[in-house]
């Protein structure tokens, strides 16, 4: 088996797809299949079946070829075949990593179907995107789904629609826009303008929903666009070759044709950690799902074409986390639980002389395994630091409720509150339980 050294990089590509019997394909004549989907921390998270094994996808534009993380357990039915090992590299300042190329694999994504999809299967445990999300995610899919169909992504009613581009027709919509999209290494494009500290800079992006961020810009002191005075350096979120850091701010204004959004959320990434990401010198940064996630979005590969709608989060406000914590899922701990069981006859099991039945509940305890809710990043003078958390603490308690009752998505929703709210914790800290108490201020 020999081994081959293959980067990320984008390379020019030109001209409209090519439709054949080779793709995906929808069964049993149909004409379009609509999907449910989750959509976890701006991720649109799909199921996929692969060679007859249930999986869960991250639906991701960024991605050329399907990558499945192996190493996970559910995946133990998986079969793979006629492999071949290559050395990836993605964002993040770690080295590349060792994926076995599959050919030959049966993918079904809802009625849609395809034969011999070809796959990179990573066996390192590090990459591993559960724990961010606290759900179980087994791989990436992007492209080869997107050339075949043309793809109705609803992020209000959380669906997707997968229509055979040879019986799509659009429908007329006043309040839509639509953009041209341009295309490198596979991976969609479109131009744009923000506005950086009161100037406008026109921009090219790529469209990412594999990323749960707003907007990503790559820092150009010629184009003026860089971080002012105001910014706070932080976590922005791990790549498939490590951690990525940056800064944190916010812009004035991003135009997407008609459309204008305000008081952005923007990330400048370190530039170690993007070195293959500006391959593509005329890359700007990328925009992601939370900005996305504010249109209804029609995907033409066909035609090199986004059609986008506003939605209902169109007007929601772009916030920052206010408590500086970073949580992950890491497995399972062990709770104890009461329960009371209902005794007809308190009284000895007897009547009283009035014949009144007396009831009585009895505790009694039993243990079970709920997810462990572990601080894996915390920002500097955030005010999680500065009340004494540490990364490695488990929070068992938040707000007087035990974590276990809550989604990972639901905690990290409390730490983008209101300013000043109040955040009580109880915490894990090499098996001895403390308090903590810190109010939401905002970083920036």
């Amino acid at each position: 088996m020999k081994k081959i050294c293959f980067f990320l990089i984008f390379m020019s590509f030109g001209g409209a797809f090519s439709y054949s019997q080779t793709g995906f394909i929808l069964q049993n004549d149909k004409k379009f299949d609509k999907i449910r989907f989750k959509l976890i921390n701006n991720l649109i998270v799909i199921p996929v079946e692969i060679n007859g094994a249930s999986l869960s996808f991250i639906l991701d534009t960024g991605v050329s070829k399907p990558i499945v993380f192996s190493f996970l357990k559910e995946t133990d039915s998986l079969q793979i075949n006629n492999t071949e090992a290559y050395f990836l590299r993605g964002l993040g300042e770690g080295k590349s990593f060792e994926a076995l190329k599959s050919e030959n694999n049966i993918f079904r994504i809802g009625n849609a179907i395809k034969f011999n999809q070809d796959m990179y299967a990573i066996h390192d445990a590090n990459l591993n995107f559960t724990p961010q999300l606290g759900v179980p995610i087994h791989g990436l899919i992007g492209f080869d789904l997107f050339k075949d169909f043309v793809v109705e992504i609803n992020y209000a009613a959380r669906y997707i629609k997968l229509h055979d581009p040879l019986f799509y027709k659009s429908k007329q919509c006043k309040s839509c826009e639509t953009i041209n999209l341009e295309f490198y290494n596979n991976k969609p494009y479109l131009n744009a303008e923000v506005k950086v500290n009161n100037v406008t800079v026109p921009v090219k992006l790529l469209i990412d929903s594999g990323g749960s961020d707003a907007l990503w810009l790559f820092e150009d002191d010629d184009l003026g666009l860089h971080a002012n005075g105001k910014y706070f350096t932080d976590f922005l979120g791990h790549g498939l070759s490590g951690s990525v850091y940056g800064k944190r701010a916010k812009i004035n204004e991003i135009h997407i044709k008609s459309f204008t959004l305000k008081d952005v959320n923007v990330s400048y990434p370190d530039s170690l950690a993007i070195t293959v990401a500006k391959q593509l010198k005329e890359r700007n940064g990328s925009i992601a799902g939370n900005v996305l996630k504010r249109f209804n979005t029609v995907f033409n590969y066909k035609k090199a074409e986004v059609i986008l709608k506003k939605n209902k989060f169109y007007k929601e406000a772009f916030s920052y986390n206010k408590s500086g914590i970073e949580l992950e899922y890491h497995g399972d701990i062990v709770v104890k639980e009461e329960i009371y069981t209902v005794n007809d006859y308190a009284n000895n099991g007897s009547r009283s002389d009035s014949n009144t039945l007396r009831v009585g509940l009895t505790p009694s305890y039993h243990y079970v395994l709920k997810p462990a809710f572990v601080i894996i990043e915390l920002r500097e003078n955030s005010p999680a630091a500065h009340a004494g958390l540490l990364v490695g603490d488990v929070i068992l308690n938040i707000n007087n409720k035990d974590t276990h009752r809550y989604t990972l998505q639901e905690i990290m929703h409390l730490f983008y509150g209101r300013e000043n709210d109040e955040i009580k914790l109880i915490i894990d800290r090499n098996g001895i339980m403390s308090k903590f108490n810190f109010n939401l201020k905002s970083p920036l």
